[in-house]
């Protein structure tokens, strides 16, 4: 967040900024909760709604790509799945997603979202671990 900026100003300047997609505050559904990263930073996921097939133009200085994933593609059976490590007494969540898994913490943050937004489950995900790739 730049300075005086609030999650879902940054959000929707960032969506800008990287994909080229502007939105306003009207399309803004709702936060998740703050996933502090291993590597020093916290994430503050902001729910938006952008429309069935929204025109991305990515940044290619910003994102490397952009995924379509289908809303039924989070609620697969199996999904998600929690490991462990001996570094950590916190489960690692991932998702088997795009054919690959998906660690914390967007596995995280996506698992939160499928939980509130698809099932309505209050469900907290802080707690889980990311794997030791991401501890930098």
């Amino acid at each position: 967040m730049d300075p005086g900026e609030d999650a879902e100003t940054a959000a929707l300047r960032e969506l800008d900024e990287e994909i080229g997609l502007t939105l306003d505050s009207g399309d803004v559904l709702g936060r998740l909760d703050d996933y502090p990263t291993r590597s020093g930073f916290v994430i503050s996921p902001v729910v938006l709604w952008a429309g069935v097939t929204p025109a991305l133009t990515p940044q290619p200085g910003e994102v490397e790509s952009v995924h379509e994933v289908p809303l039924a593609d989070l609620d697969i059976p199996g999904s998600p799945r929690f490991v462990t490590i001996p570094e950590s007494d916190a489960p690692v969540i991932q998702l088997p997603l795009l054919d690959t898994l998906i660690h914390a913490p967007t596995a995280a943050v996506l698992y939160q979202f499928r939980e509130v937004a698809m099932h309505g489950r209050d469900t907290r995900v802080a707690h889980y671990e990311q794997p030791l790739f991401a501890w930098r």
